[in-house]
C-alpha cells in the first residue's frame, strides 16, 4: 500500500480520535470521521468530516481499516452494529479504547465468523501522544494486524511504538495492566507530594523539586514531568481533589482476585483513591493534575464519567 492510498475511518473524534486524525493527516493519510455534528477545527486541518455511513464508506479503500475512539461497553457494540451492514470481508476495525479484554475476545469472534478482523489496540500516550506519536499495544490475528500495521506504525511515536501482543484480546489486556501500573505510580508520587508540603518546616519550591527530580534522578519520567508542566499551569492550591475514573483498574483487580494473583499495591492505590470522594488530600490534588495534563481528565465530580462507569462493562468475570 502506497502513502498515497492509506485512508483511515475514524468514528469517535473527541480528544483522543480528534488528535489521532490531525496526526495521520500530517503523516499523509487521508482521514474521514463520522460525526454527529460538525467540527470546523478538524474539518479546516483536512479531516473529511461525515454524518452518514454511506459518504464514510464511500471514502475509504480496500481493505477498509476504521479505528474507534470510544468509551468502553454497549457504545463500541452499538457502533460495530452500525458498522456491519457496510462491512466486507477482509476489512479491520481497531478498538482502539480501553474495553476489557474478554469483551474483545467476544467481539473477535463474532467478527471473525464473517470474514472481518476485530483488533484490540491499546492505545497509551494521553491527548499529545494521539497528536504528536501514540503507544499502540495491538491484539489480533496476524492476517489482520498486516493490514493496519502501516497505519500504526505511522501514527506511533517511533517504531518501538508499535507491538503485535499475540492472541485477540491480549493488547486490551496488556493496556489493562499498563493503567494498573499507572494508577499505582500515581499514587506514590501523589503521597510524595503531600509528605513535600506536609507537616514540615521546610519551605519547599515544589516546582523546582519535579524539574530537579526531571534531570537524571532514578524515578524521572514522563508522570514527573507532567507533574512539573501542571505546577506551572495551575494554582495546585485551587485544585480539588476529588477524582473520577472510568473504573477499567477495578477490572483488572477482580481479575487478580479470580487467578489469585497478588496485586497490593494497585489494589491499594484504588482503594485509597476512594478517599479523594470523601476528603480534600494532598495526595490527590497532585494526581488529579497529573491525570489532567496526560488525558484532559477534568477535576472534580463528573457525571458523565459517572454514567460511562456504570454502563463500560458488557462481560461478567
Amino acid at each position: 500500500m502506497s502513502i498515497n492510498e492509506m485512508k483511515l475511518g475514524i468514528v469517535g473524534l473527541g480528544k483522543m480520535g480528534g488528535n489521532l486524525s490531525l496526526q495521520a493527516i500530517e503523516k499523509n493519510i487521508s482521514v474521514v470521521g463520522k460525526v454527529r455534528n460538525g467540527k470546523p477545527e478538524l474539518e479546516n486541518q483536512g479531516v473529511k468530516l461525515v454524518t452518514d455511513y454511506d459518504s464514510f464508506f464511500s471514502f475509504l479503500g480496500n481493505p477498509r481499516v476504521i479505528y474507534l475512539s470510544l468509551p468502553a461497553g454497549h457504545t463500541v457494540d452499538e457502533v460495530i452494529g452500525d458498522l456491519l451492514p457496510y462491512l466486507n470481508q477482509g476489512d479491520v476495525i481497531l478498538d482502539g479504547g480501553n474495553s476489557f479484554y474478554l469483551d474483545s475476545i467476544e467481539r473477535e469472534k463474532r467478527l471473525y465468523k464473517k470474514g472481518i478482523y476485530f483488533l484490540d489496540c491499546g492505545t497509551s500516550g494521553g491527548i499529545d501522544g494521539a497528536r504528536h506519536g501514540a503507544c499502540f499495544m495491538v491484539g489480533g490475528r496476524d492476517q489482520g494486524v498486516r493490514i493496519a500495521e502501516p497505519f500504526l506504525k505511522k501514527l506511533a511515536i517511533n517504531s518501538d511504538g508499535f507491538v503485535h501482543t499475540g492472541a485477540p484480546g491480549s493488547g486490551h489486556f496488556v493496556k489493562l495492566v499498563h493503567n494498573g501500573i499507572e494508577f499505582g505510580m500515581l499514587q506514590a508520587i501523589g503521597e510524595g507530594v503531600s509528605l513535600l508540603l506536609e507537616k514540615n518546616d521546610f519551605n519547599l519550591n515544589l516546582e523546582e523539586i519535579f524539574h530537579n527530580w526531571s534531570n537524571g534522578s532514578v524515578i524521572r519520567g514522563w508522570l514527573v514531568e507532567l507533574m512539573e508542566k501542571g505546577l506551572k499551569e495551575t494554582n495546585f492550591s485551587e485544585i480539588q481533589s476529588y477524582i473520577e475514573d472510568t473504573g477499567e483498574v477495578n477490572w483488572l483487580i477482580q481479575d487478580a482476585i479470580n487467578k489469585e494473583i497478588p496485586i497490593p499495591v494497585i489494589s491499594a492505590s484504588i482503594m485509597s483513591l476512594f478517599r479523594s470522594r470523601i476528603k480534600d488530600i494532598i495526595t490527590y490534588k497532585a494526581i488529579a493534575l497529573m491525570r489532567h495534563e496526560f488525558g484532559g481528565h477534568p477535576f472534580g465530580k463528573n457525571e458523565d464519567i459517572i454514567k460511562e462507569r456504570s454502563t463500560s462493562r458488557i462481560t461478567k468475570i
